[in-house]
């Protein structure tokens, strides 16, 4: 099992810096991480400035350290029974770069990745593809053999397009174009997989427990290929560093099904990676932490260490106040699984076919953050998954059906599920038919943009996202939709943005049946790009009709509250998670030419009288406050039990005992 509270301690050192590492002392660096309640922290075999910090045969040490550092961090770890993985960047190595410009990734302009050129400060990434992966594996061996490390962390490790000429020449040799983007993709995927095999053979020559994990920075969804390439997942979500505080939650509401242990990796500077002298406030921590643990994962802070080798104290008495309540709270998740009632079927899953193209799936965006804010109980899953297990799925905007999937859904309705989907979601796969019983014909792309629903109080509201044409057959009219008089043009303008609602005429936007509702726009879209209360309120009205109060849990909590539930079965519990805490936005950084919003917590505000409410098919004996260990009543009507917390602060954990 891996640890609960790691540090993810960086050290890229330029070589132009002196005194490295020598301020390092054992005893310091121990009373850190006691300090920190930290017990796993990942030190440094090789940065991404292609510098070693122990003597090396293989690569050169850093030039200006004058001993084993990396020896030194590891006997002070095992010392304390702290776990110590060790790191190694294998996509980045600039003095490689520098002196082997042929082993570069190139892009089809011959710039190169990350960093285009070598007229600005930066990275750049390598090819395995090359002469490279043989020197990174000899560096990987010689770690495995010198010190036998708890784990490898090998970091910027992603199935990456490359254009450069050994893999110009290998796409060639397969009978393929390298203009062909398909056939360079094709390229990358056979170059990552030879990477990940060689990688594994060689760590596991010296240590079958050690584990390994390849950072890509983000977890592909619909890759589980990818996924189970790593002994365990860790999940690099800083909020501030321009993340959000939505993105870890949607990261892992789909690993969370995947059957592999995994952290939630956050950091404790006020921006991102590469910062020295930034803090966040000590709430935030507590809140990423406790989010972690909600999320059924583990907890990892990164941290970057000065070159002197000198812990820095305040940042491990800031780590401190989170790790010391997550320490206290680990027991109620060990061996935990997280209970969902709605499974999105993600876009991404559906959609992306490989881990190498840049795009936002606003459809699963909007999805995990209406489902967030609105305390359901989710997961975001793939085609693998079981849908069996779900009450209601969602099939977001533009999930169209191939002949499996088609026969999977329709025998997920006959077995009495239930489905919401919007857009283009439910047409089969090469024709614009519907491949479910929606109760609807499909029309066609609305030509109108944008254009009205006409909600509750029979008000017009505005969908900027496309909107479609439908007619109903056996499914009855939920909602109606109106076209603006024309759209706005250099000829027909109307006001400031948009022209307003032609109110005569009106047409079949939502159509309900007994086991499914469309929605005629990409709502989910809608929700994710500009999260308007219109599409949200369309979205949670069709889902509450179609879960018709069968909530295995419920909580009432202001929308940027967080509720999660888990089960516990060897200890006959389940465990509600509820999270709270005031975001603010706080303006801009810049790195690597991006703009990044800081968003910032620092105020906890507490919440009183809680409701909760269960629907379990256990016979409860007892609730409480974990860690408090502090019982609150409970009343029982039929299957449904109702519990108040009294007061909560940031992350509170209730413990529902069944006989």
């Amino acid at each position: 099992m891996i640890p609960y509270r790691q540090v993810h301690l960086d050290f890229h050192t330029s070589e132009h810096i002196p005194g490295i590492g020598e301020d390092f002392n054992k005893k310091q660096f121990q009373e850190a991480l006691k300090t920190g309640h930290v017990n796993s922290i990942t030190v440094f075999a090789k940065c991404h400035h292609g510098w070693s910090y122990y003597p090396t045969k293989v690569n050169r040490i850093h030039p200006q350290l004058s001993f084993d550092l990396l020896k030194e961090q590891l006997e002070a770890c095992k010392e304390i029974h702290v776990k110590s993985p060790v790191y190694l960047s294998a996509g980045f190595d600039e003095r490689m770069a520098q002196e082997h410009g042929d082993w570069i990734i190139r892009k089809p302009d011959e710039t190169c990745s990350d960093t285009e050129t070598f007229m600005e400060p930066g990275y750049h990434r390598m090819c395995y593809n090359t002469p490279y992966l043989d020197k990174l594996l000899k560096e990987i061996e010689e770690v495995m053999i010198l010190y036998n490390p708890d784990g490898i962390f090998l970091d910027i490790s992603a199935v990456t397009p490359c254009v450069c000429g050994k893999c110009r020449q290998d796409i060639l040799k397969r009978g393929k174009d390298f203009r062909d983007e398909e056939a360079v993709i094709e390229q990358a995927e056979l170059v990552y997989q030879n990477y990940v095999t060689r990688v594994e053979e060689v760590v596991k020559k010296y240590n079958s427990s050690c584990t390994i994990f390849h950072n890509g920075g983000h977890i592909t969804r619909g890759r589980r290929d990818l996924a189970h390439g790593n002994s365990h997942l860790e999940l690099e979500s800083l909020p501030t560093g321009g993340w959000g505080y939505d993105h870890f939650p949607m990261s892992a509401s789909y690993v969370k099904n995947l059957g592999m242990e995994y952290l939630g990796m956050t950091g404790k500077f006020h921006t991102t990676w590469g910062e020295f002298g930034g803090y966040k406030h000590p709430n935030a921590l507590r809140y990423e932490a406790g989010l972690s643990l909600a999320m059924g994962a583990k907890c990892s802070i990164g941290d970057q260490l000065h070159p002197g080798g000198r812990m820095n104290e305040k940042t491990y008495k800031l780590i401190g106040c989170a790790y010391e309540e997550v320490e206290k709270k680990e027991s109620w998740c060990y061996d935990s699984k997280p209970i969902s009632d709605i499974g999105v079927l993600s876009q991404e899953a559906v959609l992306h076919g490989n881990s190498t193209r840049d795009t936002v799936f606003y459809g699963d965006e909007g999805a995990s953050r209406v489902l967030l804010e609105g305390h359901y109980l989710y997961s975001l899953i793939d085609t693998e998954e079981d849908f069996q297990k779900y009450k209601v799925l969602i099939l977001p905007d533009t999930i169209r059906l191939n002949e499996e999937l088609e026969k999977r859904l329709i025998e997920y309705i006959k077995s009495g599920g239930r489905i919401l989907l919007s857009g283009t979601s439910g047409l089969r796969e090469k024709e614009d038919v519907f491949g479910l019983p929606v109760g609807a014909v499909f029309k066609g792309k609305n030509l109108f943009s944008p254009n009205y629903y006409i909600g509750e109080e029979k008000e017009a509201e505005v969908i900027y996202e496309q909107g479609y044409e439908i007619l109903p057959v056996g499914g009855s009219i939920l909602g109606e939709s109106q076209n603006p008089y024309f759209n706005r043009s250099v000829l027909h303008f109307s006001s400031h943005q948009h022209t307003p609602n032609e109110e005569i005429k009106k047409f079949p936007a939502v159509i309900q049946t007994e086991q499914t509702i469309y929605i005629g726009w990409n709502i989910f879209a809608e929700y994710g790009k500009i999260g308007s209360l219109q599409a949200k309120k369309l979205i949670t009205k069709s889902l509450d009709l179609l879960l018709e109060n069968r909530n295995t849990a419920e909580a009432k909590l202001p929308d940027r509250g967080v509720f999660t539930l888990t089960k516990q079965e060897k200890e006959h519990r389940y465990v509600a998670h509820f999270l709270f805490a005031h975001t603010t936005v706080r303006g801009n950084f810049v790195i690597n030419g991006s703009k990044k919003q800081v968003e910032a917590i620092e105020d906890i505000v507490p919440l009183y009288n809680v409701e909760g409410k269960f629907q379990v098919p256990e016979k409860i004996r007892r609730i409480y406050l974990a860690p408090q260990m502090k019982d609150i009543p409970f009343t029982k009507q039929d299957t449904t039990v109702k519990y108040k917390i009294p007061k909560m602060e940031c992350h509170q954990m209730v413990v529902v005992e069944y006989e």
